[in-house]
């Protein structure tokens, strides 16, 4: 069944649909024995294919007959942009670590080049000295 076939199929069942409270109740019991008599009727050991359609295939007027298996491409499609953001977020937090790794290399140095000893640093009375002078 083509794309035409399938929409005007789709329209049909619609009005069917929309119609079917309007029946007369005669209407309605005939068309109930006419399915018992079709059941009836069915092969006991056929049994009745369930296709399952995706989204893909509906929005973009694919075969709609004939469920699809996802392809590499489409698996593709799903892996690339996963990958992508694992690099990203790979990309920043390397960037951020090194970020933090040099602004301690520079406190380090900024602390070894003074002309302090280091026990000055560890000593309360100098954390106070320096509070009082705003530094």
């Amino acid at each position: 069944m083509n794309n035409k076939e399938l929409q005007f199929a789709y329209k049909v069942r619609h009005a069917l649909d929309a119609s079917l409270d309007a029946l007369p109740d005669d209407t309605t019991q005939r068309l109930a024995a006419a399915r018992r008599v079709a059941l009836a009727r069915k092969k006991k050991g056929a049994t009745v294919k369930v296709q399952q359609y995706s989204l893909a295939n509906a929005i973009g007027g694919g075969n709609l007959s004939q469920p699809q298996t996802p392809s590499w491409l489409s698996r593709l499609g799903v892996a690339v942009p996963l990958l992508a953001g694992v690099l990203l977020f790979a990309s920043l937090y390397q960037h951020e670590h090194s970020q933090r790794v040099n602004e301690l290399a520079d406190i380090d140095a900024a602390v070894l080049s003074d002309e302090l000893p280091l026990s000055a640093y560890l000593d309360h009375g100098f954390n106070a000295f320096l509070a009082e002078r705003g530094e």
